[in-house]
């Protein structure tokens, strides 16, 4: 019978400070070392109840920054590393949803030591564990501090808080135990930590003082026993140790140690004012005092129902990636706080060779499509800098093709002379005919494209960057919950031969955004919905529809919601676009599809029936020197399968796969 393969073992790491998490990384590298770990380092941004969730936004790119320094501690141990930034009012809300969301073994936070003790000792005003937390309204004292007392309350996985003194060098551990499932999980992680810094390991348990050499003897029998069941290391030691004071024992023992890692408290006395069991203040005073790094540890506790049901929300109520969102959240905080946590810039991801580390880690391919149509001034330059840029000096790119709807002039020859492929969307799967569109020339590129990750760059940009394709697949690359990114920027407008800073994108500002707002409000935090960059993973674009003209933006962010939830889609700020500005017949055509597209959306989703009320054609007004005449044209958009209900791309992916 096979082996079920284990699950890998998930910590997480709530840092205040990152450049203060190297032994925190540490001791997450060491706990389970023989077992397949994850680790994931979380920044928390609180946002006052004053303010919309979505201005969190700025401090959330200072947060995803400042942790990427964790990164490196991960490569020193040999661990991989995530990070993940989160919004939210309270801080402990959030690292409880996280724990949800990502299905945490271990929480592991570190603690300054008591707040004014922290503060005289860095010279540095009090303040609590997570930068951004706030202290308790008219609350009780917190036993460490606001956030952690929160999380531990609601015990959602096994916790450790670590009062930190430095892990330079461990030779030995101290373990105080006095029995419970608290001392099992401190002798547990002591024995992984032990392991990893090749340790000895020394087991404690203190007794009054006086009770005997019998007395002693069976002490010491029934701890050799608890070593035997739960350490497993050759080299720990167990020892009884007579004391008036167990605190005082253990603080004096501990001097003698490098480490000492001991259980929660689990009697009344050590309750909290409020009748809830925290760590207790035996291991309170011992993180307080002791001269050396601490390690407190509480095992996860039965966690009601109704805890997860708020966290969780209605089950069904929303896309299985948006479970976590708290029920009874309006859709209005939702977006708000999407925004903030899922808008990126693309300057957070200019270090293309640790997009390259990520891309190889990972395992994954990058293809980049290039849709064009009579592009012959501009597609030269989109190439040349892309190529030179993501593929020659660095390979974050894999595979970059031209995706050509027969253009008439040279467009096609002048990609083919600097030695890109390029390929006709007419002539691709001819067998199911072909319509006109970008919509249609995306659909097929997907055939043809290769990689893990596809994205698609316009090429009548006139100022094209780099940014503009790193800043698609940084999200994507640096975060597994994202699975489609949408580029936004600032759209100048020419006039004539000026180009004005403002004035771009009036069929998103008229059209699709109102239209979005009134009828998938979810998307209302989407700043460019028609950009015309984006970049998604491929088990995700193989699984949607392609509208086969203008709609195919809009149709895309609609089923990908759907599909995913909103959680998977980001947006990234690409600074700025110049590019060329249609007519305003033109954009009334397009703006005529995408509110067919629009419409066919809601009748896909609540089963109505509107078009044909409606009508399908337009009537373009036109205009000559004498009169106005009406000229009727059907206007609308084809709607292309799934790609990967295509028998001839499912043979094109098995025969890829088995090179």
């Amino acid at each position: 019978m096979p082996t079920r393969k284990r699950s890998p073992y998930r910590i997480l790491l709530p840092l205040a400070n990152p450049r203060t998490a190297r032994d925190l990384v540490r001791i997450g590298a060491g706990v389970r070392a023989q077992r397949q770990t994850e680790m994931t380092a979380l920044g928390i941004v609180e946002v006052p109840e004053a303010y919309s969730l979505s201005e969190g936004a700025t401090a959330a790119r200072t947060a995803r920054r400042l942790l990427q320094r964790v990164l490196a501690f991960g490569d020193e141990e040999g661990v991989e590393i995530r990070t993940m930034v989160r919004i939210g009012r309270r801080a402990a809300e959030g690292i409880i949803e996280a724990v949800a969301e990502e299905g945490a073994d271990l929480l592991i936070f570190g603690w300054g030591g008591p707040p004014a003790a922290a503060a005289a000792a860095q010279g540095e005003p009090a303040t609590t564990e997570l930068s951004a937390a706030v202290e308790g309204d008219g609350e009780l004292p917190p036993v460490f501090s606001p956030t952690i007392d929160a999380v531990v309350r609601q015990s959602p996985c096994d916790i450790a808080v670590v009062k930190q003194r430095g892990l330079d060098r461990v030779r030995s551990i101290l373990v105080p135990v006095r029995g419970g499932p608290h001392a099992e999980l401190a002798l547990r992680m002591a024995r992984d930590l032990a392991h990893r810094f090749d340790a000895r390991v020394t087991v404690m348990h203190v007794v009054p003082t006086g009770i005997g050499d019998k007395a002693c003897q069976r002490q010491q029998q029934a701890l050799e026993r608890f070593i035997r069941e739960h350490g497993g290391l050759r080299r720990t030691t167990g020892i009884v140790r007579e004391g008036s004071s167990v605190r005082q024992s253990i603080l004096r023992e501990g001097a003698h140690h490098d480490l000492v890692v001991m259980g929660a408290s689990a009697s009344p006395t050590n309750a909290t004012p409020d009748g809830r069991y925290l760590f207790g203040t035996l291991a309170d005073t011992v993180a307080s005092r002791a001269k050396t790094t601490v390690i407190v540890v509480k095992t996860r506790q039965q966690v009601g129902l109704a805890t997860f049901e708020e966290l969780r929300g209605e089950e069904g109520s929303l896309p299985e990636a948006d479970a976590y969102i708290e029920r009874g959240r309006s859709l209005t905080t939702v977006v708000d706080r999407w925004f903030a946590e899922n808008t990126f810039h693309a300057s957070e991801f200019s270090d293309i060779r640790k997009l390259v580390g990520l891309k190889e880690k990972a395992g994954l391919t990058v293809s980049v499509g290039l849709p064009a149509l009579n592009e012959e001034k501009t597609i030269g330059l989109v190439i040349k800098r892309i190529r030179g840029a993501l593929m020659e000096r660095a390979p974050l790119i894999d595979q970059l093709v031209v995706i050509d709807s027969d253009s008439i002039d040279r467009t096609r020859e002048i990609a083919e002379e600097l030695g890109v492929t390029v390929v006709r969307h007419s002539e691709v799967l001819p067998e199911l005919g072909s319509f006109q569109g970008k919509g249609e020339a995306l659909w097929k590129s997907l055939h043809v494209l290769d990689g893990d990750i596809v994205a698609w760059i316009d090429t009548d940009i006139s100022n094209i960057q780099p940014r503009f394709v790193y800043g698609l697949l940084g999200p994507l690359l640096r975060e597994q919950r994202i699975s489609y990114v949408k580029g936004f920027y600032q759209r100048p407008i020419r006039d004539g031969d000026r180009v004005m800073p403002e004035g771009g994108g009036r069929v998103t500002e008229l059209m699709a955004r109102p239209l979005i707002n009134l009828f998938f409000p979810e998307l209302s935090g989407l700043v460019q919905p028609l950009a015309g960059e984006y970049a998604g993973r491929r088990e995700l674009l193989e699984s949607v529809p392609f509208f086969s003209g203008y709609a195919v933006e809009v149709g895309l962010l609609v089923d990908i919601l759907d599909q995913a939830g909103l959680s998977a889609i980001g947006q990234v700020d690409l600074e700025r676009r110049i590019h060329r500005n249609q007519p305003l017949p033109n954009l009334s055509q397009m703006a005529f599809v995408i509110l067919q597209a629009t419409m066919r959306k809601l009748e896909e989703r609540h089963r109505l029936e509107l078009l044909t009320e409606m009508g399908r054609s337009m009537k373009l007004i036109t205009q000559d020197r004498e009169q106005f005449s009406l000229t009727v044209r059907e206007i609308g958009d084809q709607l292309r399968p799934a790609m990967r209900s295509i028998p001839a791309y499912q043979e094109r992916r098995r025969s890829l796969k088995a090179r």
